[in-house]
């Protein structure tokens, strides 16, 4: 197989190895939802066996699509807070099966296929302005570093101020500082290893972050300084092989769709729900990393942007009749891009190592969050330095550029930032004269009177 041919690496300023490390590393980042989508579909009813098989082959299929589509180093996945939205907004909260939740999904993979082909996406990406889409890289880098504080108790829920710094001294007293206490250490002292291996530039830094945090973990728990909880979510992190190596039979929830809503008015708004969480999230992501990444055109535009939508909406359906929520590009596909992946290779490796874990789950299950939160943290470090390609001399530019930021990790949630910054965005320079001479496409007013639409009626 000529891998030059087929990924131009020497016209993306990459070889096989940075490529390789990348999507490892990409990958790596990403294992968790392998733990955590089948769990939370769980609680909908579904059953935790088909539901990780199928999380493996929606992730799979999608991430060659987009590798042989688009050639990009994007990776999918069924998204986090879709799957939290699907199961406990839509099953437990609007009372629908889970059957016929997949069949808003499946529904809004069809539509994102058709907005995808004709262009559609591709011209919403295309209006942003160049400073709003610096921005959301910003915020995304903001999001995932606030998410992988989260994932490492970093940072925990707060009665008083609504977030807080975990205690040591309350761990120490309610005697959870050998479970819980001791992983918050190990996250910290992740943090400022990948940071040390970063200023040294040392090939696959994030990759060995994560590494070197796991097996500091698992000398601290032969050490028995760790001790495993499982009741309170502590698990040991040794891969378990007690029950030898086999897939879960995917029968459970393969093509197990109910279509039998589908004119009710409910099924609608909850079938765009789905489409516009999933559409903003996937441009924000494709917006933020591509643009840290130097791959946008000089007119602000990413090239082959119809392949990797295409492989984004065509792998949303495919996860909906394998029986798994929305599958979407991850943002921590940014993680790989810092290692210097920048062709689909890094996707097809990370694709790869899905299938992989389809047969070895007991040793991807075993990576702990927070020998990942780091890899977040620094990420999230990288992909705020594009904070210096915003204009901050123009306000009508810098506000919204600042509010869509800010509305990211605050709201916990790229499309939310996207909003805000756009809906901000129209008003101040339409209110400020500034119209015109920007030059604001017709598509951003009609996506900021969309957006304040979205917030009355959903």
């Amino acid at each position: 197989m000529n891998l030059e041919k087929l990924f131009h690496l020497k016209e993306n300023n990459t070889d096989v190895k940075t490529e390789v490390l990348a999507g490892i590393t990409t990958f790596m980042t990403m294992a968790y939802i392998l733990a955590v989508n089948p769990t939370i579909l769980s609680a909908a009813g579904m059953d935790r066996g088909a539901v990780f098989t199928a999380t493996v082959l929606a992730s799979f299929i999608a991430t060659c699509l987009m590798a042989v589509l688009a050639n990009y180093p994007f990776v999918l996945a069924p998204g986090m807070g879709l799957n939290a939205y699907f199961a406990y907004t839509v099953v437990i909260q609007m009372g629908y099966t889970w059957n016929q939740a997949l069949a808003a999904v499946f529904v809004e993979g069809l539509i994102f296929i058709v907005l995808s082909l004709t262009n559609v996406r591709e011209a919403i990406f295309n209006a942003i302005p160049m400073n709003l889409k610096h921005a959301v890289s910003v915020g995304i880098g903001l999001f995932i570093a606030f998410i992988g504080l989260q994932n490492a108790h970093i940072v925990v829920n707060n009665d008083s101020t609504l977030l807080g710094v975990f205690s040591f001294k309350g761990a120490i007293e309610t005697g959870t500082f050998s479970s819980e206490g001791i992983t918050v250490l190990l996250a910290l002292l992740g943090i400022l290893i990948t940071g040390i291996l970063l200023y040294k530039n040392v090939k696959g830094n994030i990759l060995w972050g994560i590494l070197i945090t796991w097996i500091i973990g698992i000398i601290c728990q032969f050490l028995g300084l760790y001790k495993p909880n499982p009741d309170a979510g502590f698990y040991s992190l040794l891969p378990d092989f007690s029950n030898g190596i086999s897939v879960p039979s995917l029968a459970p929830t393969f093509f197990k769709m109910d279509f039998s809503v589908v004119a009710s008015l409910d099924f609608v708004v909850i079938m765009f729900a789905f489409l516009f969480v999933d559409m903003f999230d996937t441009l924000g992501t494709l917006i933020g990393v591509s643009s840290k990444a130097n791959m946008l055109d000089k007119n602000g535009k990413l090239p082959n942007i119809r392949g990797a939508l295409l492989a984004d909406a065509v792998g949303t359906s495919v996860g909906a009749a394998l029986g798994t929520s929305t599958t979407t590009t991850f943002v921590e596909s940014a993680s790989g891009v810092s290692e210097g992946g920048r062709t689909g290779l890094t996707a097809l490796v990370s694709a790869g190592l899905f299938l992989i874990a389809l047969f070895l789950s007991p040793i991807f299950l075993a990576i702990p969050s927070f020998a990942t939160a780091p890899a977040l943290v620094v990420v999230g470090f990288l992909m705020l330095t594009s904070i210096t390609k915003i204009d901050f001399e123009d306000y009508s530019e810098a506000i919204p550029c600042f509010i869509a930021i800010i509305a990211m990790p605050f709201m916990y949630s790229i499309s939310e930032g996207i909003a805000m910054g756009v809906i901000s965005y129209v008003v101040i320079n339409l209110v400020c004269g500034n119209a015109k001479k920007k030059n604001i496409s017709a598509l951003m007013y009609v996506l900021a009177v969309l957006f304040v639409i979205k917030y009355i009626i959903l």
